[in-house]
């Protein structure tokens, strides 16, 4: 018996690398008329196929909706593998028990799925057969972190694309025996950090008789990635330090190393920290089961003798290549002569190797400068952290503050242009900055006087600047432009790009990437291909920048309301004109008021239509799920309150701000500070 619910919703030559067979396939955009500076991913294209617990098949129903794609139970296992890739299909365990083993994996992607309530241990058996697993609670976060989850293993989301393309990245490095003790924290201890590290070998899995098990067990450090993953929305590395290397697990049984990492690829996770000495067979079936996870090849040496000019610092580098995305290699010294060692064998392997990067760090207080020096993935530490993760290491601010006094790091002028001397935003940015330990002086100017700004551009010192509202391009003295600037027509964020002593003003838009998202939170990025949008504005200006992250997701139709579109943003929308129009057209997957507080109320209507109905259309899609509110005031009526008791997915102006924010911080000082501690720092009111 089948239940159908149709209405819910390359490599230099010198290194051989081993790539995963299911590795995202990555694809351009298919924008009319413009690309979008970062395209979505097609990724998987296989069915997806659950195993539910009994009581738990809701599951089954919120994946689909996340997916954006119908769904059903079924109760044999092999009619969950029909070629119909468009239905996400869900089967009790005890039913697909018997017939895993021989299941075709070509057909679908297979994710064990697991409530951790009533301290339930996951089925070993499932787990091992699966693809996947998903552990979850009954908790605020639950859908956040299945949508991220999901994202990851389907190759739609890749952290990593973008971070290897970043001047400095960095992770924290939590040391925490159960990371329950950091989540209160954990929004200023990742500020600064591209990501966070979990510990694995550091937690302490407390015993009945109130000692602590040796190795934490699989359904503990299983616990401890799902609380982390539900508090941050930073990329996750998942490492397990051995003895040897400053660390706790144990050395003596590498299949359970095996285990161990490979577990934590089906649980998602987007870094795998592997050690080099691990035998050669065990590291090469972890690079060709990874999926979408990538490996941090890594190589720590303690014992004071390593040479950084020595034949074997290559010989290293090249193992760890072979199968890292990231080689990693750690060395403990006491000579300041042996950092000068490294920044030659760094910029040695940097012209002869151009992947995988390089992360390389002398550890120790001598070593502090090449922490400092490090652009890839340096570990840093914080002060709220109950000890550092190996000696030497610095926090963000204490990194940025030895960038500055080696004339690495020069202090500039950073401006908010516009009326923004009483808003909590500039207030905000001085907050961001102090925390950061960045040089930079923050001021704000007053747009509404004529030429009070262009002066302050021009200047040596200028560092860029953000723009409420926004500017119209051209303007004469910005050298180019973004190409989601030159799509949108208006310019928000002023980057400095410097080369030597040549300096270049670019135009950007951090907005659209605000709107997209917010658009991807609760949602992966496949769930809008091919779907129906409606935007509501009074002008194209208003409207643009979303429209330009629907067209970055693939959207289909674009309908509008209120506003008529003009050059090249203008194909593939189609205007709104009657009731007759609003009948007619297709059921949109999403709608985005760009409309003024006073006028808002105006898509109240239409969200009580296209909520409460299918359209009457044969063959119509899902209901409408997501509804973002642009209005940033005082509103009339109240859409969002309209919007969720219609079924909606609703957002407003604060959560898109906030993820403008992040975007624009990324953008001016090339630093990432988690949407979650914008929200908590900027208070209320800061949109």
């Amino acid at each position: 018996m089948t239940i159908l619910n149709n209405e819910k919703p390359s490599l230099p030559t010198k290194v051989q690398q081993v790539v995963s067979p299911t590795s995202a396939t990555t694809v351009k955009s298919r924008i009319n008329g413009f690309g979008t500076g970062g395209a979505a991913a097609i990724g998987d294209k296989r069915a997806v196929t659950l195993i539910v617990q009994d009581q738990q098949q809701h599951i089954t129903q919120i994946v689909a909706d996340i997916l954006g794609k119908p769904w059903r139970l079924v109760q044999t296992y092999p009619l969950a593998e029909e070629r119909d890739t468009e239905i996400v299909t869900g089967i009790v365990d005890n039913a697909a028990r018997d017939s895993l083993k021989d299941r075709d994996r070509s057909l679908a992607v297979l994710i064990n799925t697991h409530c951790v309530h009533n301290d339930s241990t996951p089925d070993e058996y499932l787990s091992r057969e699966c693809d996947y697993e998903f552990l979850y609670s009954q908790t605020p976060f639950f859908r956040r972190d299945l949508a991220r989850f999901l994202s990851i293993i389907l190759g739609q989301v890749d952290h990593h694309e973008n971070l290897i393309k970043k001047t400095r990245t960095t992770f924290i490095s939590t040391t925490f025996p159960d990371v329950t003790t950091a989540l209160p924290n954990l929004d200023i201890l990742s500020v600064g950090s591209d990501a966070v590290e979990l510990r694995v070998d550091l937690l302490k899995e407390p015993r009945s008789d109130g000692t602590f098990n040796p190795v934490p067990s699989l359904k503990y450090v299983g616990e401890q990635v799902m609380l982390l993953r539900q508090r941050t929305e930073l990329p996750i590395i998942y490492t397990t330090r051995c003895t040897r290397e400053n660390g706790r697990f144990p050395m003596d049984d590498p299949e359970l190393y095996y285990k161990y990492l490979y577990r934590a690829m089906q649980w998602g996770c987007e870094y795998i920290d592997i050690e080099l000495w691990l035998p050669e067979d065990t590291r090469k079936m972890l690079a060709e089961k990874k999926g979408n996870s990538k490996i941090i090849s890594a190589f720590h040496d303690f014992s004071g003798k390593f040479k950084w000019p020595s034949p074997e610092a290559q010989t290293l580098f090249e193992q760890g290549a072979r199968y890292g995305d990231i080689v990693k290699m750690i060395a403990l010294v006491d000579n300041m002569s042996q950092n000068y060692e490294l920044e030659y064998f760094r910029s040695t392997i940097k012209a002869n190797y151009p992947h995988p990067p390089l992360s390389a760090v002398n550890m120790g207080q001598t070593g502090q400068m090449s922490r400092a020096l490090n652009t890839v993935f340096s570990p840093i530490t914080h002060p709220l952290l109950p000890m550092i993760a190996a000696p030497g290491q610095l926090s963000a601010a204490e990194i940025n503050e030895a960038l500055h006094f080696m004339g690495q790091l020069p202090k500039k002028d950073i401006y908010a242009i516009g009326n923004f001397r009483s808003s909590p935003q500039a207030v905000f940015f001085e907050k961001c900055f102090n925390e950061l330990g960045l040089p930079h002086h923050f001021a704000c100017v007053d747009c509404s006087l004529k030429g009070s700004f262009e002066g302050l551009i021009m200047q040596s010192s200028f560092g860029g600047a953000y723009m409420s509202p926004p500017l119209p391009i051209p303007q004469s003295y910005i050298d180019s432009l973004s190409d989601a600037a030159q799509a949108i027509g208006v310019v928000d964020t002023i980057v400095v790009h410097t080369d030597g002593d040549q300096r270049a003003l670019v135009g950007e838009n951090a907005t659209w990437k605000g709107v997209r998202a917010t658009l991807t939170w609760d949602f992966v990025p496949s769930a809008y291909c091919n779907r129906a949008a409606l935007v509501l504005a009074s002008s194209q200006a208003d409207a643009a920048s979303a429209i330009f992250a629907l067209r970055s997701l693939n959207i289909g139709i674009i309908y509008t309301v209120g506003f008529k579109a003009h050059g090249q943003l203008a194909v593939g929308l189609e205007p709104f004109t009657s009731l007759e129009c609003v009948q007619r057209g297709e059921q949109p997957f999403v709608v985005i008021s760009a409309l003024s507080p006073e006028k808002s109320h105006l898509v109240q209507p239409l969200l009580r239509h296209f909520g409460n109905s299918s359209n009457g259309k044969k063959g119509a899609k899902l209901a409408g799920k997501v509804f973002i509110d642009l209005a940033n005031g005082s509103r009339k009526g109240d859409p969002l309150g309209v919007a969720a008791a219609s079924g909606w997915t609703a957002y407003s102006i604060a959560d898109v701000g906030a993820w403008t924010t992040v975007e624009t911080l990324r953008l001016l000082v090339g630093q990432n500070v988690p949407q979650s501690f914008v929200r908590l720092a900027s208070g209320r009111g800061f949109y």
